[in-house]
């Protein structure tokens, strides 16, 4: 018979600096802040941080056509290497999310493991077009 003491049975508490730029900076009224979140992905960090602050729509796109970005290339066959995370998963065009200075794309997307004290950016920028 095994017994599970409550700290095992405890989900981890992983807390984080989110950075913000730009509008989501202006939604939250502050470029900078501590979060605690139960787990240790960007997938759970992301759902924990949503449900507190409403930004999730300034970041996450739910198709691709509201991650891709009209008019600037021919994307057909785009040269180098492109990732990215898979539909449904896609931030908004000009949005980013990065770890630790890195997109989450070039990562392991939303699965990407986060550790305390890690750095969590959320980017939306201002956008101004002639």
């Amino acid at each position: 018979m095994s017994t599970t003491t409550a700290a095992e049975t405890d989900e981890q508490q992983t807390t984080v600096t989110v950075r913000c730029t730009g509008h989501v900076r202006t939604a939250l009224g502050t470029h900078e802040l501590t979060f605690e979140f139960e787990g240790d992905t960007l997938r759970e960090f992301l759902d924990e941080f949503f449900a507190e602050y409403d930004v999730a729509d300034l970041l996450i796109a739910e198709t691709d056509e509201e991650a891709t970005a009209h008019g600037w290339a021919d994307v057909d066959d785009p040269p180098g290497s492109w990732r990215k995370n898979p539909e449904g998963e896609n931030t908004r065009c000009y949005a980013r999310v990065c770890v630790n200075g890195r997109f989450n794309e070039n990562l392991d997307g939303l699965d990407t493991k986060l550790e305390d004290d890690d750095r969590v950016a959320l980017i939306y920028p201002f956008m101004f077009c002639c």
